[in-house]
C-alpha cells in the first residue's frame, strides 16, 4: 500500500514517521504520543470508582496487604495503551468483582514506586481500555 503512495507522490506522515524510526521513539515524539494518548483515555475521579477500587487504591497506598498474590507484580504495557516507560515503573493490583469466581477484569495499574497512587488507571475491562484516576 505505500509503495501505491509513493507511486501517486504522497506518503502519509505515520508512514514517513515508522519506515524512519523503525521501532525506536525519540523524546519529543515519545512525550508528544504520551500525551495523546492519556488525551485519549479519559479520566474517571476516585467518587465514580466502584467502592472495591476505592478499597484496592487504599490499600496500594498502604502497601498492602493485598487480597490476590499477583498484586503488585510488574505490569508490562504490552497493549502500549499506557504511556511508555522501562519495565518495572508500572504495577497491577486487582479490584475485586463481586460474584467473580476468578480475579475477574477489574485492575488498577499505577506507575512509580509502589505505595504511590497519583499516577493510576482504572481499567474494568482487562487492559483493553483505561482511564486516568483523578481526585
Amino acid at each position: 500500500m505505500a509503495r501505491k503512495w509513493l507511486r501517486n507522490g504522497v506518503l502519509p506522515a505515520a508512514l514517513i514517521v515508522v519506515s524512519l524510526l523503525g521501532n525506536a521513539v525519540p523524546g519529543a515524539f515519545a512525550r508528544e504520543t504520551a500525551a495523546a494518548t492519556d488525551q485519549a483515555q479519559g479520566t474517571i475521579a476516585v467518587a465514580q470508582l466502584p467502592p472495591e477500587a476505592v478499597n484496592t487504591l487504599n490499600l496500594i497506598a498502604a502497601g498492602g496487604p493485598y487480597p490476590y498474590e499477583k498484586d503488585g507484580i510488574v505490569f508490562g504495557n504490552h497493549e502500549r495503551l499506557l504511556t511508555p516507560h522501562k519495565r518495572g515503573y508500572y504495577h497491577e493490583y486487582t479490584v475485586p468483582t463481586p460474584r467473580a469466581r476468578n480475579r475477574g477484569a477489574r485492575r488498577i495499574v499505577c506507575g512509580g514506586p509502589p505505595g504511590r497512587t497519583d499516577n493510576c488507571y482504572y481499567s474494568d475491562d482487562h487492559y483493553t481500555s483505561f482511564k486516568r484516576i483523578v481526585e
